[in-house]
């Protein structure tokens, strides 16, 4: 009598699986591929009805005495695992928290570069070489297309010769019928080794064709103009999408060119000695009860709370040496990809190669090169934004949020993650310690500091003897009345000539891109909208253009307005563009630095331009939010906040502190030499509390006048707070499947969940309802985030996306809601 046959079966998660049939699926191992998948490595798995090929990780593996009803495994992607033990951890874990599916975990883990992608290539099926005469005009042109073909041909190609949509469903109709075979092929992803640019051809550079449309047109004048440009460059200053450009390089007018870029991001070095790292008196305190944590082993975290330029950076510098000397690896987060610069060139002055850097600036290739460096154990430290919390190191034994109350450290797209949350998870797993370092920490991370949750480290004064700036409020309603209509008043403009005359740098700031903030047509006075978004179209100098900043949108100035036809000549609102113009007016013998979205478009862009703004080659830098946090430029006495009152009066919970913190840390710009600082805000509520504290710089009153109307209101720490987003295209048919959710929310939370405390905020609008066609709603929940409660929306998400009655809405959760949505 035989053995008992046993059949080699893996449980993978399944890429492109909607949240609400999303699970582990079974497939056995085929005879040819057993001993060679493994716990952690991808396949190619058939999938659905039509069994196409997907990605697939395979979390687990088992033995079974039959295989009956389970599909096998297509193809093994990788011979050696991508995701080790502790990272299969925390796939689990973000699809439990973040209400997100297996697969959007593991691209979230894993650099961009290394994905694969399914390509599909068509050739003519032997039965059908004769071209019946039953097949349509369409088909009869693919059929002969291919019959001359000894091979498959891709579908991109198949499309582009016969001047076909890329998501033309003809291909797969006419595979479907048997007219066609069809193959599955999957490529790697590799990362961007060259940038893609535009030129015009050369018999294109005296006279372009006649026949070109008026967008066509001005891409052939900017390139005349230019030379090249990438495509990027080329979409923003002429306004036109992709697709203008490929019209051009089909017909001839256009060609594209590869240029060659370095897959090693770029690593800037001083020439000054590197001196050891010398803490003073409350530096020395602060650095040893730090000391004391990492080394008392176990997972812990810790605030780090000191004023602008006390030196928490050399406070958490020195510990990370000592963390990299016991053989352990650490991870330093950064809010914003502008402050990595000087934060990497001081790290890698000081650790050499050792460093990593991990943000979305970088290609694909350079972002998987630097995790293959880490995986290999070639780097101690990795530097980066939010997804750097993800970096692959397996002797984990710091990890350090700078900045730690920016928003950015939350994702707003699957899984909607906080990284706070997920280092406190690595943290746990590698018994390390987490720190939390900030000015102007989050209301809930100081409560549990003061509460004693948290290791509490302050340093309550500035290193090296220097002073915190002086700050005045300027009362702006004063400077209207006295006729000033410009932004800057007349005490910042006095602050600004003193500034010059002494050789000295001074920063503004105003947190909005653009020239103006809306644009109104002068005869109907109507503000010109985005047709895909309800928000209004920024009027932007450089290109000539009106532009959305939620889906990239954009017309011409010249154009009329789309209700009467009339002319746009009437502005509202100020941005940074608008507000250079001015400065270069006030102040012609300046140079003057603008630091905006617009103006770091290329790779390089926040290094190059804050390392020339340091040396002197500028007097004034005018920019947004990226000019007002972690940088040090000892050369600025003068700091002016102008336009503070946009975001002080916005309509969610956190509207204050993110005012606060922003008007403190940018103040904090100045006076980090040897010289005093000064700060000016202006401002139309000189006598509100929030602009009188950070005026004060006061923290610490700011925190318990803020801590009392959480709780009274109950809003963190005293609750945590989850929203359920709805979109779809139809706005009466997203506000029908909200109303549904939460109809279904009572009912479930009374019947089986009647132990979990809610309130049920009901259904409103998001702040912009309509954002790239699409209308936005949102049921806001305060609730303890426990695994109980978790389970009840996921139950309740998972049951919405099965009726078929929510077809063409999407819903979606989101456990770490800031009032932001």
């Amino acid at each position: 009598m035989g053995c008992p046959s046993v059949f080699h079966v893996v449980s993978a998660a399944v890429d492109k699986a909607a949240f609400h049939f999303d699970k582990l699926y079974s497939y056995t191992v085929p005879s040819g591929l057993v001993g060679k998948i493994r716990i952690g490595a991808r396949v190619l798995v058939p999938f659905g009805g039509g069994n196409r090929r997907r990605q697939a990780l395979v979390l687990s593996m088992e033995e079974r005495a039959s295989e009956e009803g389970l599909k096998p495994v297509s193809a093994l992607l990788d011979p050696e695992p991508l995701l080790t033990g502790e990272m299969l951890e925390l796939v689990r874990y973000l699809k439990s928290a973040c209400f997100c599916t297996y697969y959007d975990a593991v691209k979230t883990i894993l650099p961009g570069g290394i994905g694969y992608q399914i390509s599909f290539a068509y050739r003519l099926s032997p039965g059908w070489r004769d071209g019946p005469e039953e097949l349509s005009p369409e088909e009869r042109r693919v059929a002969a297309f291919l019959l001359k073909k000894d091979g498959p041909v891709p579908r991109e190609q198949l499309c582009r010769a016969l001047g076909l949509a890329q998501d033309t469903p003809l291909p797969d109709q006419m595979y479907r019928k048997g007219i066609l075979t069809r193959e599955e092929n999957a490529r790697r992803r590799v990362g961007d080794e060259t940038v893609q640019m535009a030129r015009l051809c050369p018999e294109a550079q005296d006279e372009a064709p006649a026949s070109l449309t008026p967008k066509q047109k001005s891409v052939v004048e900017f390139l005349r103009t230019v030379g090249a440009a990438t495509l990027k460059e080329a979409e923003y200053f002429t306004g036109v999408t992709s697709a203008v450009l490929r019209t051009l390089e089909k017909r001839g007018v256009v060609e594209f060119f590869e240029h060659e870029v370095l897959r090693t991001p770029a690593r800037s070095s001083s020439a000054a000695p590197v001196l050891p790292i010398s803490l003073e008196g409350r530096q020395r305190e602060a650095y040893e009860k730090l000391l004391g944590a990492y080394r008392g082993g176990g997972a812990g975290t810790a605030l780090l709370y000191g004023v602008t330029g006390s030196g928490k950076t050399q406070v958490y510098t020195k510990l990370i040496s000592d963390v990299v000397a016991d053989g352990r690896q650490a991870i330093v987060l950064v809010p914003e990809i502008s402050l990595t610069p000087q934060t990497i060139e001081g790290f890698t002055a000081r650790f050499g190669d050792r460093v990593a850097i991990l943000h979305s600036g970088l290609s694909l290739g350079e972002r998987l090169d630097e995790w293959k460096r880490i995986r290999a154990g070639q780097v101690d430290i990795a530097v980066g934004t939010r997804s750097a919390v993800f970096a692959p190191f397996e002797r984990l034994g710091l990890i350090v949020i700078d900045e730690e109350q920016e928003h950015t450290y939350k994702s707003e797209s699957a899984p909607r993650y906080h990284a706070r949350d997920v280092a406190r998870f690595r943290s746990g797993y590698h018994g390390c310690l987490t720190v939390l370092a900030s000015a102007t920490p989050s209301v809930e991370t100081y409560y549990h500091a003061k509460a004693g949750n948290y290791l509490l480290a302050e340093l309550p004064s500035r290193y090296g003897g220097a002073r915190l700036p002086d700050v005045e409020l300027v009362d702006m309603t004063g400077e209207r009345m006295a006729g000033n209509s410009g932004e800057i008043s007349e005490a910042l403009a006095a602050g600004v000539r003193q500034v010059l005359e002494r050789g000295e740098q001074a920063i503004l700031l105003l947190n909005r891109r653009g020239y103006h903030t809306r644009a109104l047509c002068q005869s109907c006075r109507t503000a010109l909208t985005c047709p895909n978004c309800s928000i209004a179209l920024t009027y932007h100098a450089a290109n000539g253009r009106l532009m959305c900043h939620y889906c990239g949108y954009s017309r011409p100035m010249e154009e009329g307005c789309p209700q009467c036809g009339g002319k746009v000549e009437r502005f509202q609102g100020v941005g940074t563009q608008k507000l250079e113009e001015e400065v270069r007016e006030l102040f012609p013998q300046a140079r003057v630095l603008r630091m905006d979205a617009d103006t770091t478009l290329s790779k390089h862009a926040h290094e190059e331009k804050f390392r020339d703004f340091a040396e002197g080659r500028y007097d004034l830098m005018v920019g947004t939010q990226m000019v007002a946090k972690g940088l040090n430029f000892p050369g600025v006495t003068l700091v002016g906040v102008l336009a503070p009152d946009a975001t002080l009066f916005g309509d969610d919970f956190k509207s204050e502190e993110r005012t606060f913190s922003l008007i403190t840390q940018v103040i904090g710009r100045a006076g980090r030499g040897e010289k005093r600082g000064r700060a000016l805000i202006q401002t139309f509520v000189p006598e509100n509390r929030v602009m009188i504290e950070a005026s004060e710089q006061d923290y610490e009153t700011f925190y318990q006048n803020e801590i009392i109307c959480r709780k009274v209101m109950l809003y963190p720490p005293f609750c945590s707070m989850c929203a359920v987003g709805f979109s779809g295209e139809r706005e009466s048919e997203v506000i029908r499947g909200a109303e549904s959710f939460l109809r279904s929310l009572t009912a479930l939370a009374r019947q089986k969940y009647p132990d979990i405390p809610l309130r049920v905020l009901g259904c409103t609008p998001n702040l912009v309802l309509k954002v790239s066609g699409k209308y936005r709603y949102k049921i806001v929940i305060k609730c303890k985030n426990s695994p109980r409660f978790r389970e009840l929306i996921g139950a309740l998400l998972i049951q919405f996306g099965r009726d078929p009655r929510n077809k063409g809405v999407t819903a979606y959760g989101d456990p770490y809601f800031d009032g932001s949505m």
